[in-house]
């Protein structure tokens, strides 16, 4: 992971546009809001699926650079005072805070357009279609049939009670479709896979994007400030819908455990392929941050 980590840092940094080129203040909030933080779980996911495929980390560095450009402007625009109004991210003051709120809608915008640039000028897959495949991929989970739609399904639910297949149809898009991308995109990048093999990833991506929600809901109701990096219990503050206040703690931690276990048996037809997956799976049901 610590490897990973670091180099997407040096990628990130690499991709991003120069902090000193014109329109110098944009950069620079760019770079502030991508850079220097964050578990990086998406593209951890992206380079643990690229082992089932046998992807060169050249090639999975971009493709994971442009998942992780998605939900970093998808952080930037959730503080923002229109919609989850946030004043911390990631242990610093929210890009609207630093900045301003002008800046931090252009920086969104820039960094959503910089995710769809990397995709299409460097080289990522061996076919053609293969690639555009990835952008369509990145597409539907950014859009209204994905975060942008779960985001206003979100917002509409604010001070309602969801039953929870409601709860998970809203979390499915709102977090679990760019994991599911990370998942997906990353395995694009190597040789191509039987039908099954990709069934087996997506069964696998989905179980742990509605994982990484449950857990995600859990921290914000049991965790501090000082250790999430973002402000603790602000979605039960806001009267917001999840799986602690439909359904309490002890079901969720158990419905985090069923998920993880979900994907472990999805897993299990790609062998050895799949331990970096299974990893990961652990890592997001039993994190503390």
């Amino acid at each position: 992971m610590g490897a990973v980590q670091a180099r997407m840092e040096s990628a990130l940094s690499r991709l991003l546009p120069p902090a000193h080129v014109a329109p110098a203040r944009l950069h620079e909030a760019m770079r502030y809001a991508a850079l220097g933080g964050g578990k990086r779980v998406r593209p951890l996911l992206s380079f643990a699926a690229g082992e089932v495929s046998s992807a060169a980390p050249e090639r999975l560095e971009v493709a994971a650079a442009a998942v992780e450009l998605i939900h970093a402007y998808s952080l930037v625009h959730d503080d923002l005072p229109c919609m989850d109004d946030d004043v911390l991210r990631r242990g610093k003051p929210s890009v609207h805070v630093e900045y301003n709120e002008a800046t931090a809608l252009l920086v969104g915008d820039a960094l959503q357009t910089l995710a769809f640039q990397l995709l299409a000028e460097h080289r990522l897959a061996d076919e053609p279609r293969a690639q555009l495949e990835m952008v369509k991929l990145l597409a539907v989970a950014a859009g209204s049939r994905g975060m942008a739609g779960g985001q206003q399904i979100d917002l509409e639910a604010t001070g309602k009670t969801l039953a929870l297949a409601e709860l998970e149809f809203m979390h499915i898009h709102k977090t679990g479709a760019l994991i599911r991308a990370a998942v997906l995109i990353g395995a694009a990048c190597g040789k191509p896979l039987a039908e099954a093999e990709r069934a087996h990833l997506d069964r696998y991506a989905k179980a742990v994007g509605l994982a990484f929600q449950v857990v995600d809901d859990l921290l914000d109701y049991e965790g501090s400030t000082a250790t999430l990096g973002k402000t603790a219990g602000k979605d039960s503050k806001q009267g917001k819908p999840t799986y602690v206040s439909a359904i309490g703690v002890p079901p969720a931690r158990e419905l985090a455990q069923e998920l993880r276990a979900d994907a472990h048996a999805a897993l299990a037809g790609l062998g050895s392929r799949g331990a970096r997956l299974a990893a990961l799976a652990d890592f997001v049901v039993l994190r503390k941050f």
